[in-house]
C-alpha cells in the first residue's frame, strides 16, 4: 500500500491526462510542460518511486489542479474532465484482466523508447507512435472514450494524435493509481483526505490554489 501522496499525485495524472486531451479537443493547443510531464510517464516503466513517473510533482502541477478543483465542488469544475477520467479509471480495470493487451502495450512502447534519443517527447514522431499503441489496443476496449471538442480541431491528425497518447499516459496514471491502492471507495469516502492531501502537495510545489478554495 502507498502512501496518501503517491495515490493523490498518481490521480492527478489522470485527471492532467483526461484535461489536456480535453483542451486540444476544443483549442487546439494544451500546456506544453503538463503535456511533457504526462508523456514522460508512458516511458517509466521502472521508476524509483512514484513521483518520479513524472519527474517531481511539479510534473502533475496542472492535474492537481484540476483534481483539487474538483474534490472542492467549486465553481467551474470541469465535467467534461471528470467524464474521461471515469472511463479511464474503467478501461484501466478491463485492461488489468488482459494480459495480451499490457504485453502488447509494453513491448510497443519500448519499441518507441529509442527514438527519445532523436526526436523530444512531443515531437510529432512520438505522439504519432504512442497514438497508434492507443488506436491497437485501449480504442478497442469497450465502451470506447468519446472526445468531444471543436470538429476544426479534432479533424486535425496532429491533434487526434497528440489526445490518444495523452489518453494512453491517463491509462497509464489510472494503473499506477491503482497500484497505489486507489478505486472507486477511495474517492467516496476519502475525498476529504485526499483533498487535504492535493493541497499540501500543490503548496509544496509553489502552486497557489485555484480561485474559490479555502484552507
Amino acid at each position: 500500500m502507498r502512501s496518501d501522496r503517491d495515490k493523490a499525485i498518481a490521480l492527478a495524472g489522470v485527471f492532467q491526462a483526461a484535461d489536456l486531451a480535453a483542451q486540444i479537443a476544443h483549442r487546439g493547443m494544451a500546456e506544453s510542460e503538463a503535456m511533457e510531464a504526462s508523456i514522460h510517464s508512458l516511458f517509466q516503466i521502472d521508476a524509483a518511486s512514484v513521483v518520479a513517473v513524472y519527474g517531481g510533482a511539479a510534473g502533475v502541477a496542472h492535474g492537481l489542479k484540476t483534481l483539487s478543483q474538483q474534490l472542492a465542488g467549486i465553481t467551474g469544475r470541469k465535467i467534461e474532465t471528470t467524464r474521461y477520467v471515469i472511463s479511464l479509471l474503467h478501461l484501466e480495470r478491463k485492461l488489468k484482466s488482459d494480459r495480451a493487451m499490457q504485453s502488447l502495450i509494453g513491448g510497443r512502447i519500448e519499441e518507441n523508447q529509442p527514438r527519445l534519443l532523436h526526436y523530444p517527447l512531443l515531437h510529432a514522431n512520438i505522439l504519432a507512435g504512442l497514438a497508434a499503441i492507443y488506436t491497437d489496443s485501449i480504442s478497442n476496449l469497450k465502451p470506447r472514450i468519446m472526445v468531444q471538442g471543436n470538429p476544426m480541431h479534432l479533424q486535425n491528425q496532429d491533434n487526434i494524435d497528440k489526445i490518444r497518447a495523452l489518453l494512453l499516459a491517463g491509462i497509464r496514471s489510472a494503473m499506477l493509481w491503482r497500484q497505489c491502492g486507489g478505486g472507486r471507495f477511495s474517492i467516496l469516502f476519502g475525498r476529504k483526505r485526499l483533498l487535504a492531501t492535493t493541497r499540501e502537495l500543490l503548496d509544496e510545489i509553489g502552486q497557489t490554489a485555484l480561485p474559490g478554495q479555502t484552507r
